[in-house]
């Protein structure tokens, strides 16, 4: 059964029925699950108000909006699922426990750290750790994910366990929520001389759709001001009760200055793990698990620090990590020392991937290195397609007219020193709100230094380029410095999001908004030879100033616009300006249709500020 006529072009009718679509599909794509052909659903999208060619990436609400025109009920797949049809193409599976019980075995918990920024997160992780990673986090910020695993004792048997530190800016918001799925237990880290904020909310808003038990450190109890029963009262408003409350939620008084409650608060992680987890797994399947963040590093190339959830993953491993593959060549754990292998929830770095994975790409690994490469390969596109079809700006024919004059538009090069980093700061600068007439595109991103190939591809159209943690190479820095290319370079992301934001207002044209200057009512009309027209007027309200923007009104109505007060005399005398309650004579140019009791109105246009 054919759909109605659009266009004169006749498409098949679904009847509701259901169409899957990768994220970033085609009008091609589309076409050829309903056996349509491509031309027509073009001509359908050009009278929905929609311009795209069949071959180009199309955003899911594009998709949607088509199907329910023609019948058909198009769902566009998450990347869970994707992967998931992917995989099933090579006859893998991911997520899914296998195997006899023999195989399987009790793990460390793997617990997220999440709370507001200087609520003392990572601080708190040193002390457990006696390491130092604030002094190397700029600004005090923590601005990727690491993963370290520390041993404990409980009852005279040491337990290891296993910490995400996530960060605590506003903008990593998607790391943290990638931290809270892998993670078993929460710990929300509040500081006791501040209280809940917004970040404290929304990290436990993650932890909550996780749905995984939280453990609440009441840090900084050392500080003057500090009160740990105002934690406890405020956090009841949000379902976290404590156990002294009569509630179920375990709250520990901690000072990551003093070190005190640090072993209690191992202690409530083992027990809580102990009392609500089943934490087993399958030490002999296939390695599967997550990256919790990807670098470049100059001796070693891409890194990826992993999370493994089930199997082994050993030394000489075929891996497949997003649209990254290779075999490892070494493990490393957070010290750097080499492991011959990895058991589930040990956090490990992996060297020998091609490229570096994004945080939260999920990883697995394949007998050959050539089914690898066809995985990395099929996801490297789905990939591609997904983000040319966000970064799409959808085009109604109402604005086609618009869309043809000149765009302006600030296009950005982001390069930092890991995945999750680059990620999190292209999310943020997206998110930018200025005005309809200005845009943001990302042209390349990437992770490591900045390079030659990177200041070549800047030269080809206005790039500004952004370092986030790494500096310019060599080569690169010469060109830049010969071609004039902007390279900036930022240690925190509040001064990369500011500049930009700012770079941006700086692009947008002016706003002019009309100030009245005066008003002056035409008493008499003089015909002067040589110059014509000049009105004897006497000045209302305000000053007449000359050379000003007027108008004419007559019987209250505009006469005639843009004119200006070429000439303007005070008796025999050329005047500046005339204030109100005085005589002057006005003349409007070359415009002579002046009649006794026309008002004359001058205004000027000021540029107005931008909020």
């Amino acid at each position: 059964m054919a759909a109605p006529s659009m266009g004169g072009v006749s498409l098949p009718r679904g009847n509701g029925q259901t169409v899957r679509l990768p994220r970033g599909a085609s009008l091609t794509d589309l076409a050829e699950r309903i056996n349509a052909q491509p031309a027509a659903l073009v001509t359908a999208l050009f009278h929905l108000g929609e311009m795209v060619t069949a071959t180009q990436s199309v955003n899911d609400e594009t998709l949607q909006l088509l199907g329910a025109e023609i019948g058909w009920d198009i769902q566009v797949v998450s990347p869970e699922d994707e992967d998931r049809e992917l995989l099933s193409d090579f006859d893998l599976t991911f997520g899914d426990e296998e195997g006899d019980e023999e195989d399987w075995s009790s793990r460390p918990p793997v617990v997220t750290v999440m709370g507001h920024v200087d609520h003392g997160k990572t601080k708190l992780l040193d002390a457990l750790r006696n390491s130092n990673v604030v002094a190397r986090e700029a600004g005090g910020i923590t601005q990727h994910i690491g993963a370290y695993q520390i041993v404990t004792e409980l009852e005279g048997n040491e337990r290891p366990v296993t910490f995400i530190d996530t960060p605590g800016h506003e903008s990593f918001t998607a790391m943290r929520a990638r931290g809270a799925k892998v993670t078993d237990i929460v710990v929300l880290v509040v500081a006791a001389d501040d209280g809940v904020m917004p970040q404290t909310v929304e990290a436990l808003n993650h932890a909550q759709a996780a749905d995984v038990p939280i453990v609440v450190a009441v840090n900084k109890i050392d500080k003057e001001g500090a009160n740990p029963a105002k934690i406890r009262q405020q956090l009841t408003e949000y379902g976290l009760v404590a156990e002294e409350y009569g509630g179920d939620t375990m709250f520990v008084d901690v000072s990551a200055t003093t070190r005190q409650g640090l072993d209690e608060l191992l202690t409530a992680i083992l027990l809580t793990a102990d009392a609500s987890l089943d934490l087993r797994a399958n030490t002999e399947q296939d390695p599967q698990g997550v990256v919790i963040e990807g670098k470049l590093d100059k001796g070693r190339g891409p890194v990826a620090t992993v999370l493994v959830q089930r199997g082994t993953l050993r030394q000489g491993d075929s891996i497949v990590a997003g649209d990254a593959y290779g075999r490892v060549r070494s493990l490393l754990d957070e010290h750097g020392n080499k492991l011959k292998e990895a058991l589930p929830a040990r956090p490990v770095q992996v060297v020998g991937l091609t490229s570096v994975p994004r945080a939260g790409d999920t990883f697995l690994v394949v007998e050959e290195d050539r089914v690898a490469r066809q995985i990395a390969d099929r996801r490297q596109a789905r990939i591609r397609n997904a983000q040319n079809a966000s970064m799409r700006k959808r085009i109604s024919l109402e604005d086609l007219d618009a869309a043809l004059k000149e765009t302006r538009q600030l296009n950005l090069i982001i390069k930092g020193d890991n995945s999750g980093t680059v990620e999190a700061l292209e999310e943020a600068l997206m998110k930018i709100e200025v005005d309809d007439e200005i845009s943001l595109r990302v042209i390349h991103r990437g992770v490591g230094g900045i390079t030659k190939s990177d200041i070549d591809l800047a030269l080809a159209d206005d790039v500004i380029v952004l370092g986030f943690n790494v500096r310019a190479e060599g080569q690169a820095t010469e060109l830049a410095n010969r071609e004039g290319v902007d390279v900036r370079y930022y240690t925190v992301i509040y001064q990369a999001i500011d500049e930009i934001e700012a770079a941006l207002k700086g692009m947008l044209k002016p706003i002019y908004e009309e100030v009245q200057l005066g008003t002056a009512e035409v008493r008499e009309v003089f015909r002067v030879p040589k110059i014509g027209n000049v009105a004897g007027s006497l000045v209302r309200s305000g000053t007449i100033v000359r050379n000003s923007k007027a108008r004419l009104i007559r019987d209250g109505a505009v006469v005639a616009d843009n004119l200006s007060v070429e000439s303007l005399r005070r008796f025999k005398d050329d005047a500046t300006e005339v204030r109100e309650g005085y005589e002057c004579g006005i003349g409007l140019g070359s415009f002579n249709d002046i009649k006794v009791d026309d008002v004359i109105e001058t205004f000027e246009l000021r540029e107005k500020p931008r909020v």
